[in-house]
């Protein structure tokens, strides 16, 4: 997931140094809404993993 925001960030720059900032704009609007989804998911899973502890092998 964080691969997406770093597609669209670059997008976003590409876009912003050309000159297009309807593109750039929605670029970046995209990049930040997958990367607080990214770290939600995270912390979701992180908490998950914690709270079911570790199994001996």
């Amino acid at each position: 997931m964080l691969s997406w925001v770093v597609t669209f960030l670059v997008i976003a720059l590409i876009a912003g140094v050309l000159g297009f900032g309807g593109i750039a704009g929605a670029s970046i609007e995209i990049a930040k809404a997958i990367f607080f989804i990214a770290i939600i998911l995270f912390l979701v899973s992180a908490v998950i993993g914690l709270a079911r502890g570790r199994t001996r092998v």
